[in-house]
């Protein structure tokens, strides 16, 4: 971490507002994969093909999903650097701009799944099994519908953490969960819906979250509110300062998930043991980053409401800061995954085979992950909340398209190492963005970044 140690003297954030902030936002950040699993467990009642239909739906879900979570960044740097200037004036145009914005984006992705919907699962997945289409279309159709309300839910969770407020975004998505988890246990296991009914519940969760959140940010109690949103108001300006962080982190989200779906196709040819292997490790790794995860959000908010304020010594103090909260969560988290890899693994009841390699991968993960991911990954927020989001782009793209995917295929099949192969490679891959990121950060650039 930098070398400066000096701690300015009049703190925008203080120990409380960070906890204030960071907390819900674990919390929520757990929910949020919690919502995600209910579709998927709840389902497995209906069968096979609802289980294969939801699971190939999800996947172009989650890239648009992503887009989403993008624009709300770009909207949430925008609001932070103007609420650190003191103009709540402009944060609150820009916070309309923001809704706008992210809802016209979302009807069109939502026009185009509805009316092509067929023809993009054929485009993305081939041929696929005649009652598994038939599920993916109705989980596909109702999922679509639902993406308004899911982009106007990130927005305003995104101006909530610019204002430092955290809990109400996580109490929604606990509101969220329950209705969702609720509405699956009626509507599957009561109706027999089967998906349909799991994709109907997430309809109703979405739509209740936004309608909530719409309510709440109309406060003036708020430190930023926006009302009259029918009175529709376009500012070009505004609109391209969170295009200018938003659209570079789309494009590196979504190139990011067309890169896994790359992966996976080589890991499919290892065999079933490496496969079923891949998809334990998987899904054991996704609960590891979540407290880094989290933090890295928070990053966006302080580093952003620095930036605005012209206060640089106070972002380089709240990096080292953050950052170290970010690495201790993580060594805690890793180090107890890796104490339980073998109980772990075992709940799944793989093939010996497919235990022993799953465990070998997960214990050199957690010991790689507790190193170089807090900085291959939430350190990047740092300087998209700078206003550096284009460097951050052009850098994660090209170090995952020759590192991660280029060298996947290299030792995985021309060294003959499988599936450790593709983790080698993702682990080179996160040691050069590390460098990479760690440099721009020396090198200062990112303070001549702000976008308003």
């Amino acid at each position: 971490m930098p070398s400066e140690t000096l701690v300015p003297q009049q703190k925008l954030f203080s120990r409380q507002m960070l906890r204030k902030l960071i907390v819900p936002l674990i919390i929520e950040q757990f929910l949020a994969m919690a919502v995600g699993m209910a579709d998927t467990v709840m389902v497995t009642s209906a069968g096979e093909a609802a289980v294969s239909g939801i699971s190939l739906v999800d996947s172009i879900n989650i890239l648009l999903i992503q887009i989403f979570s993008a624009l709300a960044t770009g909207g949430a740097v925008v609001v932070s650097q103007y609420l650190g200037r003191q103009e709540h004036k402009n944060a609150r145009t820009a916070a309309k701009q923001l809704i706008y914005t992210s809802t016209l984006l979302s009807l069109i992705l939502m026009a185009l799944a509805l009316f092509f919907q067929k023809g993009i699962l054929q485009l993305v997945f081939g041929s696929i099994e005649a009652d598994v289409m038939e599920n993916a279309l109705t989980y596909f159709w109702l999922s679509a519908i639902s993406y308004p309300f899911l982009a106007i839910y990130n927005s305003i969770a995104a101006l909530y953490r610019s204002m430092g407020n955290s809990k109400v975004s996580m109490l929604t998505s606990l509101l969220m969960n329950v209705v969702n988890i609720g509405g699956n246990a009626i509507l599957i296991f009561g109706c027999g819906w089967g998906v349909a009914g799991a994709a109907t519940a997430s309809l109703v969760s979405r739509a209740l979250a936004a309608g909530v959140m719409l309510i709440l940010i109309r406060s003036h109690d708020n430190m930023i509110y926006v009302d009259g949103l029918l009175h529709f108001e376009y500012k070009p300006q505004m609109v391209k300062s969170i295009m200018k962080v938003g659209i570079p982190n789309g494009l590196e989200n979504g190139m990011f998930q067309i890169g896994k779906l790359m992966v996976q196709g080589l890991i499919a040819l290892f065999g079933t043991s490496a496969i079923a292997a891949n998809a334990i490790v998987n899904s054991v790794t996704s609960v590891i980053n979540v407290p880094g995860l989290a933090i890295g959000l928070a990053m966006i908010t302080v580093i952003g409401q620095c930036v605005g304020a012209d206060a640089y010594d106070q972002a380089v103090y709240y990096t080292r800061r953050l950052m170290g909260l970010i690495y201790a969560a993580m060594a805690a988290m890793n180090l107890i995954i890796f104490a339980l890899a073998y109980p772990l693994v075992g709940m799944f009841n793989l093939s010996p085979e497919a235990t022993t390699l799953a465990i070998q991968i997960l214990q050199i993960f957690c010991v790689v992950n507790a190193l170089l991911w807090p900085i291959a990954f939430p350190f990047a927020n740092v300087l998209r909340a700078a206003g550096d989001a284009k460097f951050t782009m052009v850098a994660s793209v090209i170090s995952m398209w020759i590192f991660r995917i280029g060298f996947s295929y290299i030792l995985a099949q021309g060294f003959n190492m499988g599936l450790q192969g593709v983790w080698y490679a993702m682990y080179i891959d996160w040691a050069v963005r590390a460098i990479i990121f760690w440099i721009r950060y020396k090198s200062g650039r990112w303070k001549t970044k702000r976008v308003i």
